[in-house]
């Protein structure tokens, strides 16, 4: 009964213009969520929604964000945090817990830390792998996308994490303007990225700790395949 549910709210984030739709099993990682109280005991799961981003918007982007960037930036956030809310009340509306955690919201800004890691969400559900550039990859989108998360004890069907990477894939390597991404994922360099963030915020140039580059870099290439021939006539 509650895997039609869970076909009902795939469904129903399609027709919010959702492109992404996973569920994670958090059973295991309720101590990096930052919700207090005894409600988490009962919620062992994340349905994890993503929207893609203007590739228009992000061809804009250099070397540093752009002021129509973090608008477009922030317009996806509060598209996710209406479309999250639409369906916990959708789950609510069948009996469960629901919690919808908003999309870009710091709870501690020395360690930038959010209420959950959205990335790890996706991560958990099969949406994607962590890249290089320390973002999920997703096999469709790249990491040209933003995500949300909908908490509930509701007991859908949850994904796996994929056995994926990036491959001979190296492109936000080459353009990252802080030198923080490195060949090997797990060498991300987290303080020369806030760093260069920081300075962005600084300079007036966003308001926000966002920068865009990678992300414009990282879009799936179409795979190539055998032109069909034609028969010979006759």
């Amino acid at each position: 009964m509650q895997q039609d549910y869970a076909k009902k709210f795939k469904e129903f984030c399609r027709t919010e213009g959702v492109d992404l739709f996973g569920v994670a099993d958090i059973s295991g990682i309720k101590k990096e969520i930052l919700i207090k109280g005894s409600l988490l005991e009962k919620l062992n799961r994340a349905v994890c929604l993503g929207v893609v981003l203007s590739r228009p918007i992000l061809e804009e982007i250099e070397n540093q964000p752009t002021r129509l960037y973090f608008h477009h930036y922030r317009t996806v956030n509060t598209f996710l945090d209406q479309a999250a809310l639409r369906l916990a009340r959708l789950i609510q509306g069948a009996g469960f817990v629901a919690i919808p955690i908003p999309a870009s919201q710091i709870v501690d800004w020395q360690k930038q830390t959010a209420h959950l890691s959205h990335k790890k969400m996706g991560l958990l559900s099969g949406l994607g792998w962590i890249g290089r550039n320390n973002l999920l990859v997703n096999e469709k989108f790249g990491s040209q996308f933003r995500l949300v998360t909908v908490l509930t004890d509701m007991n859908i069907k949850a994904g796996r994490p994929l056995k994926k990477d990036c491959g001979k894939c190296f492109d936000c390597v080459a353009v990252c303007p802080a030198s923080a991404i490195k060949n090997d994922p797990k060498d991300f360099d987290h303080q020369k990225c806030f760093s260069l963030l920081k300075d962005f915020q600084k300079q007036h140039i966003v308001e926000q700790y966002i920068c865009g580059v990678c992300v414009k870099a990282c879009q799936m290439k179409p795979r190539l395949t055998e032109p069909k021939r034609c028969k010979p006539a006759g």
